[in-house]
């Protein structure tokens, strides 16, 4: 059982390391849901510079929800694998058409919904709507890693699960017997939302402090590397898409998307690729719904 001792520790280290992000100073969901999904292997002033840039463009659920798919993925460059700007677009058509675009509260629906998986979904739970749950994001983890298991390798998550959901605080306004089996808040201000704010500052905290303690979970591994990978191939054929949609004709052929990547290649200083490694990846892109082929032309969707 997660001790009083423990809790009040946390909450001390997060008023001392708090980060006043522009996301903390709103309960939209939208906003929040946001964030969430912006911040996944993303950096935090990356997000922050990118965010108003977004909301501008897209200031609702439902102006989402109504862009074209290659607006938003257009929009999202720079911000990381583009297959998560698609899934933020089929989550707002499905929270307009079946929820009208009101974000549900119970995890079962909002994992329900393309892209949220169960940290995303308590993200919006617990920021949105302050209410409790299991928030197992990376900071977290490192927090119960470093306090709970200070010298033990490979540590599953469901070790952590029950630890992290038992020093939760329950809702505000809980009724004693809808406390359990969530922590007693120690006063009007231990909230989920509050709880959760501190565990992600003292946990960057402690991974600019420390060796990661995250590196010691099971599910931990190391993002490969990026320049010269194919993933970088892939955001470049797909800038590429987006940069000729207007165009006449509209589209790339794939001997115009070999010559693209290995434009870049050589500037790198690297070997040029071939037509089927290229063409290997305009199929994945066409499988993943970035484009479609309209005879020898790849057009954006």
């Amino acid at each position: 059982m997660i001790q009083d001792p423990f809790r009040s520790m946390i909450r001390s280290e997060g008023v001392l390391r708090y980060r006043d992000l522009p996301w903390r100073r709103t309960r939209d969901p939208y906003i929040i849901w946001l964030s969430e999904v912006m911040l996944q292997q993303t950096q935090v002033p990356r997000v922050e510079m990118r965010m108003p840039a977004w909301l501008d463009r897209f200031p609702t659920v439902h102006s989402l929800a109504q862009a074209a798919p290659s607006d938003v993925l257009d929009a999202w460059q720079g911000m990381g694998y583009n297959r998560r700007a698609l899934a933020l677009h089929k989550a707002a058509q499905r929270l307009v058409e079946d929820w009208d675009g009101e974000f549900p509260r119970d995890t079962r629906d909002l994992v329900a919904l393309p892209g949220i998986g169960p940290a995303t979904a308590q993200g919006i739970r617990s920021f949105a709507f302050d209410l409790p749950g299991v928030y197992l994001e990376t900071n977290v983890r490192t927090v119960f890693l470093h306090h709970f298991f200070p010298d033990v390798p490979s540590v599953p998550d469901r070790e952590l699960v029950p630890l992290i959901q038992a020093a939760c605080p329950a809702a505000p306004g809980a009724a004693s017997d809808e406390v359990a089996p969530f922590a007693v808040p120690l006063d009007d201000a231990d909230t989920p939302r509050a709880w959760y704010y501190a565990l992600l500052d003292y946990g960057a905290y402690l991974k600019k402090t420390l060796p990661n303690p995250s590196r010691r979970s099971a599910g931990y591994s190391r993002q490969s590397k990026f320049e010269g990978s194919r993933r970088q191939k892939r955001a470049h054929i797909v800038r590429m898409l987006l940069a000729a949609r207007d165009g006449q004709p509209a589209g790339i052929t794939l001997v115009e998307a070999v010559a693209g990547v290995n434009k870049m290649e050589a500037a790198a200083g690297r070997e040029p690729v071939g037509c089927d490694f290229i063409a290997g990846i305009l199929a994945d892109l066409e499988r993943e719904g970035f484009c479609r082929a309209e005879g020898e032309r790849w057009l954006s969707v």
